[in-house]
């Protein structure tokens, strides 16, 4: 018998959606708020692992788009004062932190994306989407350099595959910045509760923040709490976690595991390597989702003067060039 599979244009909540299915799996991706991959189901077991907007909490998630589904940052995270200096030249993002004086995750997760391809057959579910910065483009304004970035996502037996590519279709080098600041819900499995939970992910050492959130360039020490997380496992929600990390893969992955303790569930983001750093945030520990964010390059990092460029994931593509990677998202059972 056929695995039923499919991919066609629909609705969520009233939003144009993409909907990819297969098997037991469904997924949706938002094109046109920010390209967003809102839900990820395993729809036959009632897991949700993305925290996905609920009946009437739209509005909330068109107010605050970062922290739902697998929102894209270019640039992510911070930057001092807006401003950025690369090869000589010092470009500037508007202060949207305004508390902390600070250019905070850029606005490709908020802009209307383009549908490229939609495709479903008994093998797998396709859909791709592209921003194309060029001449007129929001970005041409602050990040003026001319660049496409394609999301493909694939939805098979398997699980849910991302594959992100970005072409530099200009005339300068340009840096390559980028995160995702992926929301996985903790609990996922319907009747378990935030304390039946334990995550482990691949961090090596631990950056030290200022006040404004911006590292200092030196590290802290790990807390047990902290070293757990590289091992056995630990609540995601011990403490309010904030927390900047570099990457540092075990039997070469680069990887978070969440385990439902009540159940054996474990769902796997398995990210690839040109991720150096990991940035985990919590949301005050509210026992509901958490934030394992893949990042290319350290935060504020084209300002980070002095710190090897590829210790800090600051690297450029030249004319023409392009940049891929992959990531994973998938279930086991123990």
């Amino acid at each position: 018998m056929a695995t039923q599979s499919s991919a066609y244009e629909g609705d969520f909540q009233g939003e144009r959606a993409v909907w990819l299915k297969h098997g037991p799996y469904e997924a949706a991706l938002l094109p046109e708020l920010g390209g967003n991959l809102i839900l990820f189901r395993d729809a036959e077991k009632g897991f949700k692992y993305l925290r996905e907007p609920e009946e009437g909490e739209m509005e909330d998630f068109k107010a605050n788009p970062g922290i739902y589904g697998i929102p894209v940052l270019i640039p992510p995270n911070r930057y001092d004062g807006g401003k950025f200096a690369w090869e000589g030249k010092v470009y500037e993002l508007p202060v949207n932190e305004t508390d902390r004086g600070n250019h905070l995750h850029g606005y490709m997760h908020k802009l209307p994306w383009t549908v490229e391809y939609i495709k479903g057959d008994e093998h797998e579910s396709v859909v791709i989407v592209s921003q194309k910065v060029s001449d007129g483009h929001l970005y041409k304004q602050y990040f003026p350099f001319d660049f496409t970035v394609t999301l493909r996502y694939t939805l098979n037996a398997d699980g849910l595959h991302q594959q992100v590519t970005i072409v530099n279709d200009g005339k300068e080098n340009m840096p390559n910045l980028l995160a995702f600041h992926t929301a996985i819900n903790a609990p996922f499995v319907p009747g378990s509760q935030a304390s039946d939970y334990t995550f482990k992910v691949t961090i090596g050492e631990r950056r030290e923040m200022d006040e404004r959130m911006l590292p200092t360039g030196r590290f802290q020490p790990l807390c047990p709490e902290e070293e757990r997380m590289k091992t056995d496992g630990v609540s995601p929600y011990f403490a309010e976690m904030d927390n900047h990390y570099t990457a540092s893969p075990q039997n070469g992955r680069n990887r978070m595991e969440l385990t439902d303790n009540r159940t054996g569930d474990v769902f796997v983001y398995d990210v690839g390597t040109s991720y150096k750093h990991w940035m985990i945030w919590n949301n005050g520990a509210s026992g509901k989702f958490f934030c394992p964010e893949p990042q290319t390059n350290l935060v504020n990092a084209p300002n980070m003067a002095g710190l090897p460029a590829e210790e800090i994931g600051l690297f450029g593509l030249q004319p023409g060039e392009r940049w891929e990677e992959t990531s994973s998202f998938y279930a086991l059972k123990r």
